[in-house]
Formats: C-alpha cells, sequence, structure tokens
C-alpha cells in the first residue's frame, strides 16, 4: 500500500526539521566554548576596522606638519596609544625590497618610575602563534615585524599603562 504524498514528503522533512534543532543541543557545544574561549584569549578587535585614515588625535599630533594632515593609524582600546602606521601595507614575513614595517608609538599615558619599555605581546588571532618585542626607551619609532600575514593582537605595556590594537600584516 502506498502512503499518502502528504506523509511521503512532510515526515521527512518534519524529521530533519527536528534533527536540526536537537543538532543545535548536542555534544557541538563543546566545539563552541573552545571557539569563544579561544577568540576571547585573542581578541574581539577587527583588523577591518583597525587601521584609521585622517588626523591623529590632537593629543598625538606633535611633531606633524600640518598637525591635521591625514595618516594612517591604529589606536588602542582605551585610548592611550596611537601606532601611526608609515610602512602601510605592512608585510609578514618582513620585506626584502628596502621597506620597513614602521610604527611610530605615541602615548597619552604614563607613569613615572615604571620602566619606560613598551613591550608588545603579539598574537595571530584565531591561532597560538606568538610573537614579543620590546621597543627600547618606550613608545617611539619602532620596525615591527611579525613572523606570518592576518591579523595580529598587540598587547602593549609601557611605564606601568597597557592597551591593546589590532594590526593587520598583509603576505
Amino acid at each position: 500500500m502506498t502512503e499518502p504524498r502528504a506523509v511521503r514528503v512532510i515526515l521527512p522533512a518534519a524529521a530533519a526539521l527536528v534533527l536540526t534543532a536537537l543538532g543545535g543541543c548536542s555534544s557541538g557545544s563543546d566545539d563552541r566554548v573552545k571557539e569563544r574561549s579561544g577568540s576571547a584569549t585573542a581578541s574581539p578587535m577587527s583588523c577591518e576596522t583597525s587601521v584609521h585614515f585622517g588626523p591623529l588625535p590632537e593629543w598625538a599630533r606633535a611633531g606633524f606638519t600640518p598637525p591635521d594632515q591625514d595618516v594612517r593609524y591604529v589606536i588602542g582600546e582605551t585610548g592611550h596609544i596611537v601606532g601611526v602606521v608609515f610602512g602601510y601595507p605592512l608585510r609578514a614575513p618582513a620585506p626584502n625590497d628596502g621597506r620597513n614595517n614602521k610604527i611610530l608609538w605615541v602615548s597619552n599615558a604614563g607613569k613615572a618610575g615604571t620602566p619606560p619599555e613598551l613591550t608588545i605581546a603579539a598574537r595571530l588571532d584565531g591561532t597560538s602563534v606568538t610573537a614579543d618585542q620590546t621597543v627600547a626607551g618606550g613608545p617611539g619609532p619602532s620596525i615591527i615585524d611579525m613572523p606570518r600575514p592576518g591579523c595580529w593582537t598587540f598587547d602593549l605595556t609601557w611605564s606601568g599603562v597597557h592597551d591593546r590594537v589590532a594590526v593587520p600584516y598583509g603576505a
């Protein structure tokens, strides 16, 4: 005996819908927890919107003529540091064509009596790849090379202050 057409079409569709709904409650949640913890340690920051092109914040303009000229820069999450990107686009690995991955770090914060060195703990987003660098003397001119292209989150510490920036490196 043949089932009515409605049963042949609706029953498999309903079963698929139930399985899909249950799939969202299955052991796949462990994977989502790992993704969440991985992205939380990497950064919720986005390289797609991290590089600004325009005038620097007023506190970071000293030495620039004209002071309101358009430049490429990244700014820290807390607004305590700006990285003026002179070697845009930054490249990884380091370019061998005479260009440098130059970033001028400018800070509006610092505590007297603390180490002035700017330490950079960098992590390639979505991976366990890290790279650490130090800029002697604190925020200022630097060449910052990363081992791989991608979106890097820099945890920056200097003079008792901490900030974070997302910095894209192309191939």
